[in-house]
């Protein structure tokens, strides 16, 4: 029977050593990893927490604009948002819905924004209501500046 490959990260260096004892120790090095990044989480703020909740509801504002009346479902603002918050506060979108939001669900906080978003572009006259008073360029300049107030954190 030929022999099964061995993992070149798992080699044995020394006649005792086994690949098994290579292989947990691999998943030593991963979990320690781990617990050192959660570590290093970092604790907000009341002003910094109500900055993350304006700036997810900016960003879920923009991209429900534009998925409703642009036909735009690439979600873009919460990804470039998500990926602000990650590399500064290393926390994400969900993070905070679940977390921060009332409903502590970050499905239930989204369906909550969708429907608030839904109510107010149906005041507003729909779709071409909110061309016509500016809501798009609205949304982009809340979002955005949300967005630089989450870079410039320190």
């Amino acid at each position: 029977m030929p022999r099964a490959k061995s993992n070149p990260l798992c080699r044995p260096t020394s006649p005792g050593r086994s690949e098994a004892l290579c292989r947990a120790l691999a998943a030593l090095l991963l979990l320690a990893g781990l617990s050192w990044g959660s570590a290093r989480a970092v604790t907000l703020d009341t002003e910094t927490k109500q900055l993350l909740v304006d700036a997810v509801e900016a960003a879920a504002d923009m991209d429900l604009y534009n998925t409703r009346c642009r036909g735009d479902v690439s979600g873009r603002g919460t990804d470039n948002l998500n990926k602000a918050m990650v590399g500064k506060l290393r926390t994400t979108v969900l993070s905070v819905l679940d977390d921060l939001f009332p409903e502590h669900s970050y499905r239930r906080a989204q369906q909550r924004l969708e429907a608030d978003f839904l109510v107010r572009l149906r005041d507003i006259g729909g779709c071409q209501g909110a061309k016509d008073a500016g809501l798009p360029e609205q949304l982009r300049e809340r979002y955005q500046e949300k967005l630089d107030a989450i870079r410039a954190l320190p």
